[in-house]
């Protein structure tokens, strides 16, 4: 998988200095997104993203392959070629949260066992230049959307507020430009073994897309060519037949 991209543009947002002190100390933190993307919950570790969502503590959440050592490490137990690796990296950078297969009888790093459920895999991408130095110092991290269990996400520090509360450290880039607006949890995509792309989770992707959610993975599958899984086709021509995974 090929890195990804984002400069430290240096800005210094509110909540970040004690966001990163909370991961240290082993707590979790909201972060902000790009719109659409609502707000998430990161930690170094995936109890502690779970405590604060008021979820049991073994249910699985995503991990972030935003720093270069750990998706190398990682790399190697994904069942997926260097060519559709390289088309899993195009997507990340594209900030959707994706689920990979992992190869049947191969030990894999145990760090990775929270985001791990019936042999796939979910990873997503956090790194965001207006919170580089929180990236760049937790090289592993685990995330989720930002919201307690039952609710829908957080879509600007306020409300992060009112649903954590204000001993939860909140990064608030909501002054930055282009930050209104609908905002939503990332698109889910799956990739089976096959390298087939198939649309798992609907949201801020294909939402603030216009296109049907058909249409979209057709669209997003071809352009970073790979084949679309067309067994939910029939039932997924709108929104309505795609899986409501509660797993992450």
């Amino acid at each position: 998988m090929q890195g990804f991209s984002g400069d430290d543009v240096g800005t210094r947002l509110p909540g970040l200095r004690l966001a990163c002190e909370a991961l240290e100390d082993g707590l979790a933190a909201v972060v902000p997104n790009p719109a659409p993307m609502a707000y998430g919950v990161v930690a170094t570790t995936a109890e502690a993203v779970n405590s604060l969502k008021k979820r049991p503590p073994a249910q699985n959440v995503a991990v972030s392959l935003h720093d270069e050592s750990q998706r190398q490490e990682v790399a190697s137990a994904i069942s997926l070629p260097p060519t559709i690796l390289d088309a899993v990296g195009a997507l990340l950078r594209s900030r959707l949260t994706v689920l990979v297969p992992l190869r049947r009888g191969v030990r894999y790093p145990a760090w990775i066992g929270p985001a791990v459920h019936n042999g796939q895999l979910a990873i997503f991408n956090g790194f965001w230049a207006p919170t580089a130095r929180l990236w760049k110092q937790f090289p592993r991290l685990y995330g989720s959307s930002a919201n307690v269990t039952g609710e829908p996400p957080a879509t600007s520090a306020a409300q992060a507020l009112a649903m954590f509360g204000a001993s939860c450290p909140i990064v608030d880039a909501d002054a930055l430009p282009g930050q209104s607006g609908h905002r939503w949890s990332s698109t889910m995509v799956r990739i089976d073994r096959t390298g087939r792309l198939e649309l798992y989770r609907s949201g801020a992707h294909d939402a603030s897309s216009g296109l049907s959610a058909l249409e979209y993975e057709r669209r997003l599958a071809a352009s970073i060519g790979l084949p679309v899984d067309d067994s939910g086709a029939a039932t997924h021509g709108g929104n309505a037949g795609l899986r409501k995974d509660r797993r992450w």
